[in-house]
């Protein structure tokens, strides 16, 4: 029979462990058919650390697009026109889209 020797042993702990009668004392315990906690209801009770903003309404400035920058026709993100790596027809491509 051969033997890995770089498998990792187990030590008796748990080679008691993985018995038939500790698999069966673990089935009456009651936490084992818990089902897990919904993300979505934990993110809802989870509070971070601060103040409420949940009232606070952000304002943004926006700008429209100037001359030296154009929107690229695969990721639609405005760049400088220095990022402008090639044009097909009226679309323009940047760098990391090509």
């Amino acid at each position: 029979m051969a033997t890995d020797y770089d498998a990792p042993r187990k030590s008796e702990d748990e080679t008691r462990e993985d018995s038939i009668e500790e698999l069966k004392s673990r089935r009456n315990d009651k936490n084992s058919g818990k089902v897990d906690e919904d993300e979505a209801e934990a993110a809802e009770a989870f509070e971070l650390p601060g103040a409420d903003l949940s009232h606070e309404q952000l304002t943004v400035r926006v700008l429209p697009r100037q001359a030296d920058e154009f929107t690229c026709a695969s990721c639609f993100l405005v760049k400088s026109r220095s990022q402008l790596a090639e044009t097909r027809g009226k679309d323009m491509y940047c760098i990391d889209c090509v």
